[in-house]
C-alpha cells in the first residue's frame, strides 16, 4: 500500500506540473480574449493615427493652392487641388537663382560621400579595434567614444578656423576648403565617424574568429579572410551604418549654414530653411509643404529598398550580450 500511495504520489505531482505547465502556456501564447484583443487593436490604431495625422496634413496643404496664412484645420483634398506649388518648388524654391535638382544634387552628393566614406573607414577602423591588440588600442577606444559624446554643434568653431585656412587659388578662381561642399564633408565625417566605429565594431564582435581562422587554414591570407568572410557577414551592420549616415548628411543643417555662403552650393536643408518668412503670415505654406515631402522622399525610398538589411542588423546588434 505504501509503494501504491507513494506512486499515486509521484503521478499526482506529475499532472500537477504537467497541467501547471499547460495553463502557463495558456496564458504566455494562447489567443486573447476577444476584449483584450479589442483594447490593443484600438492602441495600434491610435498610435496610427498620431503617425499618419501629420503627414495627411503636409499632403493635404501641399495641395491647396489658395495660399492660406496659417494651415489650421485638415482637409484631405482642398478645394481646387493641384500640384503647382510642386512644379514651383522643382523650379525655384527660394528666391536664390538655384533649382531644386541642383539643390537636390549638392545634398546628395554631400550626404552619399559622407556615409560613403565614413563606412569605407569606419569598417577598417572597427575591425582593428575588434580582432587586433596594439599598444593604445584602449586609449583610442575611449578617445573616440569621448569624440563620440560630444554634440557636434561644439566642434564648429575649431572645424570653421581649421578649414577656413586651406585656400588657394586655381587660374582666377580662388578655393577656400570651408567655403566648398567637400569641406563641409570633412566637417561633417568628423562627426560620424566615432558612431560608424562603434556600431562596426560591436558588430563584428559578433562574428566568430573561427570563421576567419578557418578561412586562414584554407589558404587564405588575413586580407582575404577579411574580404571574403568578414566583410560579407557584416552587410547588415554596413547597411545599417550608411543609411543612418546618409540620412545625417541629408537632414544635416547647422554646418552647412555656418560654413557656405555661395548659393549654388546650398543644401535642400538650407533652401527649406530659407522658405521660412519672418512672421507665419510671410510663409508660403503649400510651397513649404510641398518642399518638406520632396526632401523627405528619397530618404524614405532608400529606407524601404533595404530595410531588410536594417532591419536584421539592428535586430543582431540589439540582442548581442
Amino acid at each position: 500500500m505504501s509503494s501504491q500511495n507513494a506512486v499515486s504520489g509521484t503521478l499526482s505531482r506529475l499532472v500537477s506540473r504537467t497541467s501547471g505547465r499547460r495553463r502557463a502556456m495558456t496564458v504566455s501564447g494562447g489567443r486573447l480574449s476577444l476584449r483584450k484583443q479589442l483594447a490593443l487593436q484600438a492602441l495600434l490604431l491610435l498610435i496610427a493615427f498620431t503617425v499618419i495625422y501629420p503627414i495627411l496634413w503636409i499632403v493635404s496643404i501641399s495641395l491647396d493652392p489658395r495660399g492660406i496664412s496659417r494651415p489650421t484645420q485638415l482637409t484631405l483634398i482642398p478645394p481646387g487641388a493641384s500640384l503647382q506649388a510642386y512644379a514651383q518648388v522643382i523650379k525655384q524654391p527660394t528666391p536664390n537663382p538655384v533649382s531644386w535638382p541642383q539643390l537636390a544634387l549638392n545634398s546628395l552628393q554631400l550626404a552619399g560621400g559622407t556615409s560613403l566614406a565614413s563606412v569605407l573607414i569606419g569598417v577598417f577602423a572597427a575591425y582593428a579595434f575588434s580582432r587586433l591588440k596594439f599598444p593604445g588600442r584602449q586609449a583610442l577606444m575611449i578617445a573616440v567614444l569621448t569624440v563620440l559624446m560630444l554634440p557636434s554643434i561644439a566642434m564648429l568653431p575649431a572645424l570653421f578656423v581649421l578649414l577656413n585656412k586651406v585656400q588657394f587659388t586655381l587660374g582666377d578662381v580662388q578655393f577656400n576648403l570651408r567655403n566648398s561642399l567637400p569641406g563641409v564633408g570633412l566637417a561633417i565625417l568628423s562627426g560620424m565617424l566615432p558612431f560608424a566605429i562603434w556600431n562596426l565594431k560591436g558588430y563584428i564582435d559578433t562574428i566568430p574568429r573561427d570563421l576567419e581562422e578557418a578561412a586562414l587554414i584554407d589558404g587564405c591570407t588575413p586580407n582575404q579572410a577579411f574580404f571574403r568572410v568578414t566583410l560579407p557577414l557584416a552587410v547588415p551592420a554596413l547597411a545599417v551604418t550608411a543609411f543612418l549616415g546618409f540620412m545625417s548628411g541629408w537632414t544635416e543643417f547647422a554646418v552647412s549654414w555656418q560654413f557656405l555662403t555661395n548659393p549654388k552650393n546650398f543644401t535642400l536643408m538650407m533652401a527649406l530653411y530659407n522658405m521660412v518668412g519672418q512672421y507665419a503670415d510671410s510663409t508660403p505654406w503649400s510651397m513649404f509643404s510641398a518642399m518638406s515631402i520632396l526632401v523627405a522622399l528619397p530618404v524614405s525610398v532608400i529606407y524601404l529598398s533595404i530595410q531588410k538589411y536594417i532591419v536584421g542588423g539592428l535586430a543582431i546588434g540589439g540582442v548581442k550580450g
